[in-house]
């Protein structure tokens, strides 16, 4: 699977990564005894200071994806993680600031 090399792939897994690295914070410092996920997800959301650190948190699981394509030298992957990366980044700010 870290073999392919194409954009397609990069931007699936740039866009898919970070929502994982949102999962992982859940599980991991909220818990599903807590809050429910689709409620966290909302809090997340309506929440601009959680927004932002969680927003960014997540934004690691992209920056270790694209180590790791870097490495292997499957330029074409990484650069769809690092556009979907800078999108992401976008949108939280957006969010932070426009809504």
């Amino acid at each position: 699977m870290l073999n392919i090399n194409k954009y397609p792939f990069g931007l699936v897994l740039g866009a898919l990564a970070p929502i994982l690295g949102i999962v992982l914070y859940y599980y991991t410092k909220v818990g599903p005894d807590v809050l429910s996920l689709s409620d966290f997800i909302e809090y997340f959301f309506r929440n601009k200071a959680l927004l932002t650190a969680v927003g960014s948190l997540s934004l690691i699981v992209n920056i270790v994806f694209f180590t790791i394509f870097i490495n292997r030298k499957h330029d074409k992957t990484a650069i769809g993680i690092f556009i979907m990366t800078v999108m992401y980044g976008l949108m939280i700010l957006y969010a932070k600031f426009f809504m």
